[in-house]
């Protein structure tokens, strides 16, 4: 059986991470910006404040210990002590901050500490990083998974280690990460995205569906018939759940097949436009064109040139 989680996230080939011991002192906050890195947490004593900004506006959770949090597309992001309110995005922050083995320690390095936790990040290989985190939930919080914990201990340790095959044990570890911290969220807080809708038993039906046949001339009736559900019911709990509309989705998810075979040139444009579901060439130009920004044929030649392929 196909599984969508387990597509999208080996699509994005996570690999690179980096991750430190930070530990604090309150009162303190820390105010980061980032361009569309995943971010991740982990409390390993104490608590404190994430606050995360969004298209809609900014969101606080309160992490604490054991916690595990994963921001798969990080913007701006602050954390802060649990004795003071979230920073505001106009406020100018002094906490101190002085560098540790490993880490950092904000706030008074001479006070008591209030928290001790994991931070790092990871980066995503695929260039169609931006298009498949869309299909994500915008945050995810998990408590007390132990199972993450020491994941994201592992990964700290192996990149800081010089073993050999480092970097494809690195690369094990980060996938193995993600796709347990996003499975956990079937249980657990998260925000809407294809985690979400696969909790859901009806809407996991439709979403594996259009997974396991991206070229099926897919429209609301059939996924709502597949799902059991009215044409209405199926669209609204779908949006709500997913984050997007059904077909919305599925033309996210088909430029995302399309834009992997086109790199791996084994193909031509006319096979690949009938694997994801187009009759002819030109539909399936446009469509790449409007959602991509460029046509296949150049699309695929910019790949070639960036890689150094003659």
């Amino acid at each position: 059986m196909i599984d969508p989680l387990a597509e999208v996230v080996s699509l994005l080939e996570p690999g690179a991470p980096f991750s430190k011991l930070v530990v604090g002192s309150a009162p303190w906050a820390v105010r980061r910006t980032e361009t569309g890195r995943p971010f991740y947490f982990v409390v390993l004593e104490g608590g404190c404040h994430l606050t995360v900004d969004g298209e809609s506006g900014s969101e606080t959770i309160t992490l604490n210990e054991g916690d595990f949090a994963l921001v798969p597309a990080a913007g701006n992001f602050a954390t802060s002590s649990l004795d003071r309110q979230p920073p505001r995005a106009d406020e100018v922050i002094t906490t101190q901050v002085t560098p540790i083995p490993g880490g950092v320690r904000v706030g008074d390095p001479d006070g008591p500490v209030d928290v001790r936790m994991l931070v790092g990040n990871c980066v995503f290989g695929s260039p169609d990083s931006a298009l498949l985190v869309s299909l994500l939930p915008h945050y995810v919080h998990i408590r007390g998974e132990q199972r993450l914990s020491t994941l994201v201990q592992m990964v700290g340790d192996e990149s800081r280690a010089d073993r050999p095959a480092r970097d494809i044990v690195l690369s094990r570890l980060l996938e193995v990460l993600l796709i347990e911290a996003l499975r956990s969220t079937a249980s657990t807080a998260a925000s809407a995205g294809l985690v979400r809708g696969l909790a859901d038993p009806k809407l996991a039906i439709a979403l594996r569906s259009m997974h396991e046949r991206p070229a099926a001339r897919w429209n609301i009736a059939q996924l709502a018939r597949a799902a059991a559900m009215s044409r209405s019911a199926f669209f609204e709990r779908f949006s709500q759940a997913v984050g997007v509309a059904p077909m919305a989705y599925l033309l996210a998810w088909r430029m995302a097949l399309a834009r992997q075979l086109l790199r791996r040139r084994e193909l031509k444009i006319a096979d690949i436009a009938e694997r994801v579901g187009y009759g002819s060439v030109s539909a399936f130009g446009v469509a790449f064109t409007r959602h991509v920004g460029m046509p296949p044929r150049r699309y695929s030649q910019s790949e070639i040139e960036e890689a150094g392929v003659d």
